[in-house]
């Protein structure tokens, strides 16, 4: 086994969060509050209660550089909050939503933070030093449906969304006097806010959650069809595979390295995807176990450089498909995973540590450091 630490906080957890040092987590035990929990000789104990929301908070991320968290519910409202003495004072942030907001990141700059709803929108927001306080603009008209997941691209101008259209959208975030036109690729800085980079057609249900590589060269997410999709040379015309396994579907990614994925979802266990040195990628094995059966997992990959013609062909006239036996499901979380979360050491290269939460309340902690059949993709 690779997990390091599980502690069990709450019956359930609908997402949490680190702080810069990882000596503190704060989580929503699936109601309208966010625990904070710190850990004190080798205990965690509870330490702050963050109550200013009326409904379940739905998403939460803590900014490393300036020590701030902000958190979304289903109320359509967003704060951030700011350590002041030893309370933490909220701000709210005016979302301008008709429906619930639904995951929120903030940008690697950490001078904006986007807000995905129910409401196909993403609010883009940031802080006004005029007024002192913080306003959103909306990308709207694009999305079909509720918008699932967001993911900054280092960037910090284009943004990845998901949605349960099934569609994989980019769009560039460029706001004047918040962003410069040198911050970014030279692509990105002349383009405008709202405008639509690419939009991805891959999956044919829903789709969730959505990832950027270290360098950004290449986006990973997943759909409810029991698949996942890595999208290469993001733009007018992308080469893209699709990996299809037989367990059940995931619900958010993480990338560990340029080479190696992790996934997370209904099949309770962590997935890992990597790539190998021609760049194609494949289903290893599950972190609850030491090696997969010889009959390994059934996945498929396809590529193809065609906008459109995504699914389906082969650009390199390479296909995998691997029977698999049935496989028994047991592994330290008991429900679904549903929230991954990076726990990477200052200056560190490699993010070889992740947290994980779901519905069974627990929070834990892994480590691929030691995996000896892993090391060649970190």
């Amino acid at each position: 086994m690779s997990a390091i630490a599980v502690h069990q906080f709450a019956q359930c957890i609908t997402c949490h969060a680190w702080s810069p040092d990882h000596s503190m987590i704060a989580f929503c035990p699936n109601n309208n509050e966010v625990h904070i929990h710190k850990l004190v000789e080798d205990k965690w104990e509870r330490i702050h209660v963050l109550q200013k929301h009326d409904q379940i908070v739905s998403g939460i991320d803590w900014s490393i550089r300036s020590n701030r968290i902000v958190t979304v519910s289903h109320d359509r409202n967003s704060y951030v909050w700011n350590k002041e003495g030893a309370d933490w004072m909220p701000t709210l942030v005016i979302l301008r939503l008709n429906r619930a907001a639904l995951c929120v990141q903030w940008s690697p700059r950490e001078n904006k933070f986007a807000v995905g709803s129910g409401a196909k929108t993403v609010c883009i927001c940031y802080y006004e030093q005029d007024n002192n306080w913080w306003v959103s603009k909306l990308i709207r008209k694009r999305h079909d449906s509720s918008v699932t997941s967001v993911a900054w691209h280092p960037n910090n101008i284009l943004l990845a969304t998901t949605s349960t259209d099934g569609k994989c959208r980019v769009f560039s975030t460029f706001i004047k006097g918040v962003d410069t036109r040198g911050s970014g690729t030279s692509s990105a800085g002349d383009t405008k806010f709202g405008e639509q980079i690419v939009q991805l057609d891959l999956s044919f249900c829903w789709a969730f959650g959505v990832k950027w590589s270290p360098s950004g060269k290449t986006l990973a997410y997943v759909g409810h069809n029991s698949m996942i999709y890595f999208v290469d040379e993001v733009g007018p015309a992308p080469s893209a595979q699709t990996v299809a396994f037989r367990d059940l579907p995931l619900r958010d990614v993480l990338f560990v390295s340029e080479r190696m994925v992790i996934g997370v979802g209904f099949d309770c266990n962590p997935m890992v995807f990597a790539a190998d040195e021609r760049g194609l990628w494949s289903f290893l094995r599950f972190l609850g176990e030491r090696k997969i059966s010889s009959s390994g997992a059934k996945y498929g990959s396809q590529f193809s450089e065609a906008f459109g013609k995504l699914y389906g062909q082969s650009k390199h006239g390479i296909s995998n498909d691997i029977g698999e036996a049935s496989r028994s499901r047991g592994g330290i979380h008991e429900n679904c995973i549903n929230c991954i979360v990076p726990v990477k050491k200052e200056g560190q290269s490699t993010n070889t540590r992740f947290s994980t939460s779901g519905l069974d309340g627990k929070v834990v902690t892994w480590d691929l450091e030691n995996q000896g059949d892993l090391s060649e993709y970190l």
